[in-house]
């Protein structure tokens, strides 16, 4: 197997799933998962620009773009369990406002152009609609992003013992992991949309603090007020060790190609072709 680089990998991806956008009636959804800091917002964007540098209208959504507003996750943290405020979870996003983006984006067009959601994680909330980029023609391939894609709910009784320092000191009794665990089934659906999953996945869970501090140094360097000092970064990477580290076991057998990441994020194309073509 050979290690490539990204605008190589974005090729390759858009190679292999051609036919799908090639011969759909409708957008064909491709989706893109990968841990934290595993380079998902990097290799939708590539993929989009090459679609498009072939003819094909493309755009990239993400579950990043979805979460629900700070006041809704605050009224969760008042009513459900104080870590919702933090967004990123299942049960933080907005599903009917990305359910209603991709059935727009089908019909899109000058006379009725399709807003696509953003959020501003400096402000932690939603952008401002009027600043929202619109789509005026429909798209052949649609990108679809997100951490946790194609992830089901777990038996209950994995989720009894606490697997970091987190759920053992902020949520004791499981409150909280419950809930989350249960809302994954609002996700399903979602996941079936899904023409084609294509994962990227890490080595390990451990490398997924190594890469987000990569990422969080030049926002630091640069006085971003979102940026994360090292134990902050450590608690909030810990809402996700969970689910992450399940999906890491089950992703080879639930997504359509899997591409394998080293430690220091070089993709290795698998030697097996994808299962997928449109569904």
């Amino acid at each position: 197997m050979e290690v490539i680089d990204a605008s190589t990998l974005a090729a390759a991806v858009l190679g292999h799933f051609a036919a799908g956008p090639t011969h759909a009636a409708r957008p064909f959804v491709l989706g893109l998962s990968g841990v934290q800091g595993s380079g998902k917002s990097t290799l939708a964007a590539a993929i989009v620009d090459q679609a498009r540098a072939q003819g094909w209208p493309a755009v990239a959504l993400s579950l990043d773009d979805v979460y629900l507003t700070r006041m809704q996750r605050e009224t969760l943290a008042k009513d459900v369990h104080p870590l919702l405020r933090t967004r990123g979870v299942p049960g933080t996003h907005d599903l009917n406002l990305l359910d209603a983006t991709l059935d727009a984006l089908a019909h899109a067009s000058a006379t009725h152009p399709v807003a696509l959601p953003r959020f501003d994680k400096g402000q932690d909330d939603r952008a401002p609609v009027e600043t929202w980029p619109s789509v005026r023609v429909p798209p052949r391939l649609v990108v679809l992003e997100g951490w946790c894609l194609g992830a089901k709910p777990a038996a209950a009784e994995t989720l009894i013992e606490p697997i970091n320092a987190l759920e053992r000191d902020e949520d004791p009794d499981g409150t909280w992991r419950r809930w989350v665990n249960t809302r994954l089934a609002d996700y399903l659906p979602l996941w079936k949309r899904l023409d084609a999953l294509v994962v990227l996945r890490a080595p390990s869970w451990d490398v997924v603090a190594r890469w987000r501090e990569q990422a969080e140094q030049p926002l630091r360097e640069r006085g971003e007020p979102r940026a994360m000092n090292a134990p902050s970064l450590a608690r909030f990477l810990q809402h996700y060790e969970r689910i992450s580290r399940r999906l890491l076991t089950t992703w080879d057998s639930e997504a359509d190609w899997v591409i394998a990441l080293d430690e220091h994020r070089h993709a290795t194309l698998p030697s097996t072709t994808p299962r997928s073509g449109a569904k």
